[in-house]
């Protein structure tokens, strides 16, 4: 649930890029106030605020200098997004209306640690930054877990209390995981789906999915509820799973993708009225209209310690005209942990000694 990057040092910036820079930072700035109104504890110094749900995060995994608090393994893609016709209608956003926009993109595991082995966790990430051209951005961080465990910034924040070690041994209390969740019944349908859930043997053949809900609003104003999945075009033998060893999923993407461009079909799931739109815990039942939106296509791989995706704050409310956050408060969360998150690494780079930056590289 928190930003998605590691930084070390690079060549200066032309002054066009720098204006660019700059500007899509104003942009980040602009959509994040609203979200640290809610979590940033001015209204109310009770309230879960960034700074605690990061130092949660960096007692569970560690401090790794430069690295994303979550999601800090992974490798950036380069590609570009085709959009078909079905999702005009329903949204103003050029990414929906243009043929193709430019995306910068980054797989990741969902884990604080950057060196956990890839068969860790049965879940895989996917983050895209879409820039429209009228400049405007679309950025989504996705899963391949179908619902979130916890439905609240607060249930995740105890959640992950559960898993920190305990003075007296330096180690997580057994008895703690099952009880936060004998606690949370909201978090069924997660538990029900991790009971089946294997380690993939490629980011390639994974679904991800949004899981929090956003709307569509077109050019009348009328606004539809959606979540969206991007679906592998790739499909591997039935039972391949992940093979041991600790790094083999970046190994695998680059092979791939040097054979030719991979592809996911961006999947567009219209909410019926009185689907939860804010709770990101709770499924959609199976019959809901599906809109094929368009085509991820992915062209190539860059390291994430210096490509393009390594500058990039995945915040899932960074969002173009057309598309607009739900009320769901784990999106205000997010947007927040990740500029949390972002303002730590980029400040712990630039305090690195020399040396161990050109490591980082």
């Amino acid at each position: 649930m928190v930003d998605r990057s590691s930084p070390p040092t690079r060549p200066p910036l032309s002054a066009a890029s720098l204006v660019f820079r700059l500007a899509g930072i104003a942009v980040v700035v602009a959509v994040v106030a609203g979200a640290f109104a809610y979590v940033n504890g001015t209204f109310d110094p009770q309230r879960l605020t960034p700074k605690k749900l990061i130092n949660v995060l960096e007692t569970n995994n560690g401090v790794h200098p430069g690295f994303r608090r979550n999601h800090s393994k992974g490798v950036c893609v380069i590609g570009h997004f085709e959009s078909s016709s079905e999702a005009r209608n329903y949204s103003t956003a050029q990414v929906f209306n243009e043929e193709r926009t430019p995306v910068v993109g980054r797989f990741a595991l969902p884990a604080g640690n950057p060196y956990a082995p890839d068969n860790s966790v049965p879940i895989r990430s996917m983050a895209l930054r879409f820039t429209q051209a009228n400049g405007q951005q679309w950025r989504t961080g996705m899963n391949s877990m179908p619902v979130f465990p916890v439905g609240t910034p607060e249930a995740f924040y105890q959640f992950q209390q559960a898993q920190s070690p305990v003075p007296a041994t330096g180690k997580p209390d057994p008895a703690a995981v099952p009880a936060f969740f004998a606690s949370h019944p909201e978090a069924i349908p997660f538990l029900t789906w991790v009971k089946t859930a294997k380690p993939s043997a490629s980011y390639v053949t994974e679904t991800y999915n949004s899981v929090n809900a956003f709307y569509l609003v077109n050019s009348a104003g009328q606004r539809q509820a959606v979540r969206w999945s991007m679906v592998p075009v790739a499909q591997d033998a039935a039972g391949a799973t992940a093979p041991a060893g600790g790094d083999f999923l970046e190994k695998d993407l680059v092979q791939r993708i040097a054979a030719g461009p991979l592809r996911w079909q961006l999947n567009i799931t219209l909410a019926d009225p009185g689907d939860p739109v804010n709770d990101a815990s709770k499924p959609w039942p199976d019959g809901r209209k599906v809109l094929n939106a368009g085509t991820l296509v992915l062209e190539s791989t860059q390291p994430q310690l210096n490509g393009e995706c390594r500058d990039i704050n995945y915040d899932p409310l960074v969002l173009p005209a057309g598309i607009e956050g739900s009320d769901d408060p784990l999106l205000a969360a997010r947007s927040a942990g990740y500029a949390s998150s972002y303002l730590r690494r980029t400040s712990e780079v630039s305090q690195l000694p020399a040396a161990k930056q050109e490591a980082q590289q």
